[in-house]
């Protein structure tokens, strides 16, 4: 089974998880998941770079060791050192460590006094009532497991869309290589840049007599032909993930387009503004009668509707119809109007590159600033930085910024926001920085109330600039921590501080909704990677595309300004 970015992260997360629960060296542990957060936010798929010959012990929190784990995963699918974990601890343990609330030292106890070793087995205990009754547990435990686990059940599987990248991009050179293919584009959620995806649906388009179909079914990696016919087919790939094709006529390629790209509701619109004129709209095309009028180009259908092409990131039924009619459409912020990333860590941290590096990739870029970020005192499991080795980097930046033309490198710090609202560094030292980006990164659990004021006491502080990945989610592994976030950015526009949309496709956080909730309370927002190495600064294009479906224009974001302009925008008094 051939293996990707994902497969491989998660594999290296189990191990950790199992390490982790035996009890492991904390080292050894930190190993593995940090191996695990580089496949995952790895731009390209690693099975590619083995067979183009590179060295991916050069990868960041890559050695030797873990390279050579990564090369038999790819050849033989499977992991010795999980095999032989596995003999000593139950492989269920590493599911339900995943589950919130459930840490590694709360699944051992479970197993030593239980001995519950598979979420089916947890479920059983949980409705039995017997967790209550387990040292360090009680009802109100018991009664989060049982919650965790039914919204589990629930769960639809979607892919993170760098994931589904990673599946696609091989697929989509198989298929255009099929004889008679003359187009093929992916529909559906990926098109419209959804942050997750649960399958892919392709439309082609090929020459008459092409059996098209028969070369799709071919395809390595098919566990399963769900259906076959001349025109559609669906299949199940071995990791899971379902794909449709079909083959549609030219005359209908953009009707196509437009249907099975979506949004179901976008496309609903779209059919009662036809229905208004006397047409109809479906996947083959605008009718008037039996006369199609159009079909061939998606934009011809929204040009006969009396509306300009609205761009796919946009079709969520969300005011983009009325938007069009009126001539209002947001000019959509691009990748290229980006002038600097104001989120990254190096090796001062829990990076893997040092500050000059950082900054001569984000040059190589094109852009104009870079903001060093690294984490302050209280995250020690990440290196936060002390007192004075802030002070040192921020003496080490002044310097650098003599010595490399170019770009400039701002001096600022990821801030953690206590639990009091307190910042976790002097105000007399974080005056001393460009800006500060301030993070929650623990207590997750307090109510939403005290979460929020949490966050509103932080903003209270003048050395407060960014609300960095404001909800604190990871997608497919954390939900959002409770806040009132309209109270939040209520709060960030009275005292003129802002939000980031955290653009790691494991967080894309805020989401596009809050995103479109920041423009319309005029709150601008930051667009930034939280890079941990070079490779990472190439996450920003997932969030510039997160920012489009928000609605955001460039004036609507932050680190699209020129750096002095963007300098003077962060002033706050009292800094």
């Amino acid at each position: 089974m051939p293996l990707h970015n994902a497969d491989i992260a998660e594999t290296f997360r189990k191990v950790a998880d199992l390490l982790e629960i035996e009890g492991a060296n904390e080292f050894r542990v930190r190993a593995y998941r940090n191996a695990a957060g580089t496949l995952a936010g790895l731009p390209q798929d690693v099975s590619t770079l083995i067979a183009d010959g590179q060295d991916l012990s050069e990868l960041p929190a890559i050695g030797d060791d873990l390279a050579g784990k990564i090369a038999e995963l790819v050849d033989t699918g499977a992991l010795q050192a999980l095999d032989e974990i596995e003999t000593r601890v139950p492989p269920g343990l590493s599911e339900m460590i995943r589950l919130p609330g459930l840490g590694p030292k709360k699944v051992k106890a479970l197993y030593d006094a239980l001995g519950v070793d598979s979420i089916e087995a947890l479920r059983e205990v949980a409705e039995s009532n017997k967790i209550r009754g387990v040292p360090g547990f009680g009802e109100k435990t018991e009664e989060n497991i049982r919650d965790a686990l039914d919204r589990l059940e629930g769960k639809e599987q979607r892919l993170r869309l760098l994931d589904a990248e990673h599946v696609a991009t091989p697929l989509m050179e198989y298929i255009r290589a099929i004889a008679g293919v003359k187009r093929a584009t992916i529909a559906g959620s990926f098109r419209r840049r959804k942050e997750t995806v649960g399958d892919l649906d392709i439309l082609v388009t090929a020459k008459r007599g092409s059996d098209v179909t028969k070369g799709f079914i071919g395809y390595g990696e098919v566990d399963e032909v769900v259906s076959q016919g001349s025109s559609r087919s669906t299949i199940i790939l071995q990791s899971g993930f379902s794909v449709d094709l079909r083959v549609v006529p030219e005359v209908s390629y953009g009707a196509a387009m437009l249907y099975f790209t979506g949004s179901k509701a976008h496309n609903i619109a779209l059919r009662k503004r036809a229905i208004r004129k006397g047409w109809k709209l479906n996947e083959y095309g605008l009718f008037d009668g039996d006369d199609r009028i159009a079909g061939e180009r998606e934009k011809e259908v929204y040009d006969k509707l009396g509306l300009p092409f609205i761009a796919p990131m946009l079709r969520e039924n969300r005011g983009e119809i009325a938007a069009a009619a009126k001539g209002a459409l947001p000019d959509l912020v691009t990748l290229e109007s980006m002038n600097g990333d104001l989120h990254c860590h190096t090796k001062a941290s829990d990076g893997k590159f040092t500050i000059r590096e950082m900054a001569e990739a984000a040059k190589g870029k094109g852009y104009d600033y870079l903001g060093i970020t690294d984490h302050s005192r209280s995250q020690t499991v990440a290196g936060g930085l002390s007192d004075d080795e802030l002070a040192a980097q921020i003496d080490e930046i002044d310097a650098l910024n003599e010595e490399v033309d170019g770009i400039r490198i701002l001096k600022s710090s990821e801030v953690d926001i206590l639990e009091d609202g307190s910042l976790d560094f002097p105000d007399d030292l974080l005056a001393r920085l460009d800006y500060t980006v301030c993070s929650i990164h623990g207590a997750f659990n307090l109510t939403r109330e005290k979460q929020t004021d949490r966050v509103v006491r932080a903003m209270d502080n003048p050395q407060f600039t960014i609300l960095g990945h404001p909800t604190g989610r990871l997608i497919n592994e954390r939900p959002a921590y409770a806040i009132d976030l309209e109270k939040v950015m209520q709060a960030a526009k009275e005292r003129g501080c802002f939000l980031e949309l955290n653009a790691h496709p494991s967080r894309l956080d805020i989401d596009d909704t809050r995103c479109k909730m920041a423009r319309d309370m005029g709150i601008k927002v930051a667009i930034s990677t939280d890079a941990h190495s070079v490779n990472g600064l190439e996450m920003m294009r997932f969030g510039v595309e997160q920012a489009g479906r928000g609605w955001l224009e460039a004036g609507d974001v932050l680190n699209t300004r020129p750096l002095d302009v963007l300098l003077d925008l962060m002033k706050r008094q009292g800094r």
